[in-house]
């Protein structure tokens, strides 16, 4: 798939809120089909692009620190109050366990918007280097993976972080002791539902596996590792039973 079509479903598959927060890959190869653009314009616009990105990334890194602590506190009392196990507060434990699945989908959607941005800036790069024969690419690319926004490593700790609260504080087998029938059928309906994070989170986790195996050859402009596993990841984390059809 051509990297323009992918961005522009990735943008569609993202949150509303956070649409007009990605690359804007078309307007920018337009510009460099135009021979009258010069280079000063063309750094200034990616320069300007670049802002966008930290000023999102930091804005939401520093919303999950302050989410990641309210959820830590929610799930001590609960325990203290009544033990994980309580038929009792079933309603409320299944409150915050969706507010942990939503939360996990918003992080690996960071973690997304991180790399595809970063993408879509070496392959813009590239293409300017070719029309113009220049080697803007490399000097730039030096100064974009020090950026905030390419810097992911928190966001990626604290996903692993929720995937094993997921696994030690609501395990699979408790969820299915306690919900039957068309109880449970609500309970994954709404998990799975949950704002659309789910559908979100399966379409960015194919997305950055896809993007890292385009290509069978390594070079200083390719994504680091994926510190994230696929999408079982997503399914490991609701521990939604199967069967449940992933969309490709």
């Amino acid at each position: 798939m051509k990297f323009g079509k992918r961005i522009k479903e990735q943008i569609q598959e993202s949150l509303p809120e956070w649409r007009d927060k990605f690359l804007r890959y078309k307007e920018l190869k337009n510009l460099i089909s135009s021979p009258a653009t010069e280079e000063s314009i063309f750094i200034g616009l990616l320069n300007a692009e670049i802002d966008k990105f930290n000023a999102f990334f930091v804005e939401q890194e520093e919303d999950f620190i302050i989410h990641h602590k309210e959820l830590q506190y929610r799930i001590q009392r609960l325990v203290e109050k009544c033990g994980i196990n309580d038929v009792m507060f079933r309603d409320e434990i299944g409150e915050i366990r969706k507010d942990i699945v939503n939360f996990h989908g918003e992080m690996v959607l960071l973690v997304n918007y991180s790399n595809i941005n970063y993408t879509g800036l070496a392959k813009i790069l590239k293409k300017y280097d070719k029309r113009t024969r220049s080697v803007l690419r490399s000097t730039f690319i030096q100064k974009v993976l020090h950026q905030p926004f390419f810097k992911t490593d928190l966001v990626s700790r604290l996903v692993r972080e929720w995937e094993a609260t997921m696994d030690a504080v609501f395990p699979a087998t408790d969820v299915a002791a306690k919900t039957e029938g068309k109880e449970r059928n609500a309970v994954v309906t709404s998990v799975a539902a949950g704002e659309g994070i789910f559908r979100n989170t399966i379409a960015a986790l194919l997305t950055m596996r896809e993007m890292r195996k385009g290509s069978s050859t390594y070079s200083v402009f390719s994504l680091p590792p994926l510190n994230l596993s696929d999408s079982d990841l997503v399914l490991r984390s609701i521990h939604v039973p199967s069967p449940i059809q992933i969309p490709y």
